[in-house]
Formats: C-alpha cells, structure tokens, sequence
C-alpha cells in the first residue's frame, strides 16, 4: 500500500477496553496489553507503507525483539484509552519503537520496543527493502524511564512446566507469537500478584524463534524484587522475562 494521506510520524490511537480483555478483577490483561500496543505499532507502519502486506512483497516482517514495559495503572473495562507511538531509530534491520498509553489524558503505561526485519523465507534478519525515510525519527523522546536492560539468566532456577507448541501458539509469520511467551509465564505466577497489580514493569527478550510442535522448558528463578522465566528448547534459551515487583 501506498503512503497514506493521513500519515503523520507520531501516531494516536484510540481503543476501547472490553471486558473479553480483562481478567477476573475486571482490569485489562498484562498479554492484552502488550496486543493494544502492537496493533498501535502496526496500524502505524500500515499508513507509513510499511506493514507486513507491503513488506511480504519482499518476504519480510517485522518481529518484535525486545520490549520493556512501564505501568503506573492499568485501565478497566469500559475505559477508552489513547495509545500513541513514535520511532526513535530505524536503520537498516532494526528499529525501536516508542509507545505511551493515555487514560483521561493522563499517561498510565510507557514501553520501549526493539524491532527487526526478518526475512519469513530464509528465517533470519536482513535490510528493510521498502523506503522509509518518510518517517521522522525522536531519539531523544522517550516512553520509559529506564531503557532496556540485560536479563540475568545466571540465577539458580528451577524447571517449572514443560510445553509442546501448538497451532494456537503460532501467528502469521509461522512462529509462536511474542504474546503467547509471556502468557505461558504469567500462568504459572501466583494469582494473587497478578490481580492485585504488584508488577511495576517487566521486560522481555526474544532470542529464538519456536516453531510448531517443538517441545520446550519454562523455568523460574525468584527474588525479592523480580521474578525471571526463561524458555529453553534443547538446552538453548528462545525467551526471557523479567517481572519487577513493586
């Protein structure tokens, strides 16, 4: 697709929060949240002519690498919020995307994405094919009060859950989508943190791509502080997560 008409290089959305989003206490779910954000990544790049249709003419897509979020409160059913999102870098293979989620004009959420050009044919990075000099770059105009950060997986830990990849697990670019990561973790979390919000950001890494019917480990290393999963298959770790308690 062409540019749109439209496009500007800070984009706004709004998105209503409906209650299939939300978990038992009635506010919206850590995995669903990170969707809203990157259906905002997406609806960007769509009107900036860069989306996954415009990029599959070239047998490409963006994968998300990278994400770190910032929660001061999360919204409920029945709230409207505006999520809005602006690119700091964008070079060759790789950029970071900024996001920001606004409840009655107050900002609730801040996340720090890292993004790279993945080629669906040959299963590994290469240079963006499509122009994208269109788009004014904010290096300086952060979303989160602390950038990315490297996870430690040198804790002790322990194996808690073993997995088989499913067809539900995979998304359009044939791998287990970056949400399904982080909701295989959060299930094995304690109920009660979850519900009572206890988690004042989190951050995570994806490192290998898992394919359908691939078997993998779910580990956990706990502290006072933060709580770290890792997923391994055949001994080689494909995702980490971090938790920050507050």
């Amino acid at each position: 697709m062409p540019i749109a008409s439209n496009f500007t290089s800070i984009l706004s959305k709004d998105w209503d929060i409906n209650f299939t989003q939300c978990a038992p206490n009635g506010y919206l779910k850590y995995t669903d949240l990170c969707n809203l954000l990157q259906l905002t990544a997406a609806a960007h790049s769509e009107t900036g002519g860069i989306s996954f249709t415009d990029m599959q003419e070239f047998d490409q897509a963006w994968v998300l690498s990278r994400m770190r979020v910032e929660i001061k409160k999360l919204p409920k059913s029945g709230d409207k919020v505006t999520v809005t999102t602006w690119i700091n870098s964008l070079e060759n293979s790789r950029s970071v995307r900024a996001l920001e989620m606004h409840l009655n004009g107050q900002k609730i959420i801040g996340s720090e994405t890292f993004w790279a050009v993945f080629n669906t044919q040959k299963r590994r990075p290469e240079a963006l094919a499509l122009p994208f000099e269109h788009f004014d770059l904010y290096p300086e105009k952060k979303a989160t009060i602390h950038g990315f950060s490297k996870i430690n997986l040198n804790h002790e830990k322990e194996v808690l859950f073993e997995k088989k990849v499913f067809l539900s697990d995979l998304d359009i670019v044939n791998h287990v989508n970056n949400v399904k990561y982080l909701e295989w973790c959060m299930d094995l979390v304690d109920e009660n943190l979850i519900l009572s919000q206890k988690i004042e950001s989190f951050e995570m890494n994806f490192l290998k791509e898992l394919s359908l019917k691939d078997h993998v480990l779910i580990h956990e290393s706990i502290s006072q502080s933060e709580t770290i999963f890792s997923i391994t298959k055949e001994d080689k770790t494909s995702f980490a997560l971090q938790l920050n308690w507050k």
